[in-house]
């Protein structure tokens, strides 16, 4: 009887912990309608990534010649993106040093453009050179109530925001989906800006296509905090009435 009471008194603290922690669903769900009606939304998808300064290029050369174009390379072999193979560090001005051509002005250029910039150097000194260029260090930060925080490298250069999160694992029960920060560099400032993706307008965010260095941080939802501090609060208010009344009825049992 004693311990059936004893438990009884536990469940009856513990329960409005419980029912603060509870999850409505459409602060779930992703992508919703929200009685906006649409069918379908236009994306950005001409996106491409721009050098920046201390970006570091993967650059392989090819050309007529394998013995001249050996001496623009750091090896023989292509670099796959993942090495410091090939790794030119783009300066603060947007410039990268290459053998014998000397400075090449990349900055501010898709690796489209900066890969017919280098061609262009190089026609001085090689026969129908070829050019292979990526950014080596693209990459997004993904922090707050996700499964598996951390730094992602993207060899593609191009990542979407759901395409990201689903990197880390998704969002857990707890993240806020309705005010994810993006924090993003640009012109040597930190611009600051929230999406929801609950609502179908997310897709047309100018963050909906991450940038490299962007970071994405999935703010802890208000109930998770009340769920944490109120059972800590209930957990020191029952622990010792509770150990104490135990200890009492062992002792009377034991007489």
């Amino acid at each position: 009887m004693f311990l059936n009471k004893v438990k009884f008194y536990f469940w009856v603290f513990l329960l409005p912990v419980f029912i603060f922690s509870c999850t409505p669903q459409r602060r779930l769900t992703y992508f919703q309608d929200k009685g906006q009606h649409l069918d379908s939304i236009p994306i950005d998808t001409s996106y491409n990534a721009v050098i920046c300064p201390n970006d570091i290029l993967s650059i392989y050369v090819a050309s007529v010649s394998e013995e001249a174009s050996k001496f623009f390379n750091f090896s023989d072999a292509p670099d796959n993106g993942n090495s410091l193979v090939n790794g030119f560090v783009v300066d603060h001005f947007g410039n990268i040093q290459m053998p014998l051509v000397g400075n090449v002005h990349v900055g501010g250029l898709t690796t489209s453009d900066a890969r017919d910039v280098v061609i262009q150097k190089l026609s001085k000194y090689l026969v129908n050179p070829t050019v292979k260029l990526n950014i080596r260090n693209f990459r997004v930060t993904i922090l707050g109530e996700v499964a598996n925080p951390g730094v992602y490298p993207v060899l593609n250069e191009k990542i979407t925001l759901t395409e990201a999160l689903a990197l880390a694992g998704d969002l857990t029960t707890y993240g806020l989906r309705q005010n994810i920060m993006i924090i993003r560099e640009t012109n040597d400032k930190k611009e600051f800006g929230t999406v929801d993706i609950t609502s179908r307008e997310f897709f047309s965010s100018a963050y909906y296509n991450l940038r490299t260095n962007d970071i994405i941080y999935v703010e802890t939802a208000r109930r998770k905090r009340i769920f944490t501090e109120n059972f800590t609060r209930v957990l020191s208010w029952v622990t010792v009435p509770v150990s104490s009344l135990y200890l009492i009825y062992r002792i009377t049992q034991n007489k």
